[in-house]
């Protein structure tokens, strides 16, 4: 666990923050990300209920995905509790070394699977 989750969190909150639409709210305590006037597609979860994780959390195209991403790596992607079986992947954010490139694409990834058409028809990302 990240003794202090501020950087790894601004860093998620730029990247977030980037896409078209965006806004952050508060979601069970912790920063939730959502296209404006849509759904959640990434959230930040330090120690969440006790975990000792510091945590991105997003979307998949669903368990297929989310197992294969396990398999590939599981040092950085786990099955998160409560989002987990609906196919959504946690990135660990506390280790000494953080692709930031790969959080970013996966964070990009997840806002295209909730992005209405309007904005992916305006180009995306």
């Amino acid at each position: 666990m990240s003794p202090d989750p501020d950087l790894p969190l601004a860093k998620v909150r730029a990247l977030a923050l980037a896409l078209p639409e965006t806004v952050e709210r508060a979601s069970h305590g912790s920063p939730g990300f959502l296209i404006e006037k849509g759904k959640f597609f990434a959230y930040f979860w330090h120690n969440h209920h006790g975990d000792g994780e510091t945590v991105v959390i997003v979307k998949t195209t669903g368990r297929d995905e989310q197992a294969i991403l396990i398999e590939l790596d599981p040092e950085c992607y786990y099955s998160p509790p409560y989002l987990g079986p609906s196919g959504w992947i946690a990135m660990r954010l506390d280790r000494e070394e953080v692709d930031w490139d790969r959080i970013g694409d996966r964070i990009a990834i997840s806002w295209e699977l909730v992005a209405p058409r309007r904005l992916l028809e305006a180009g995306g990302r």
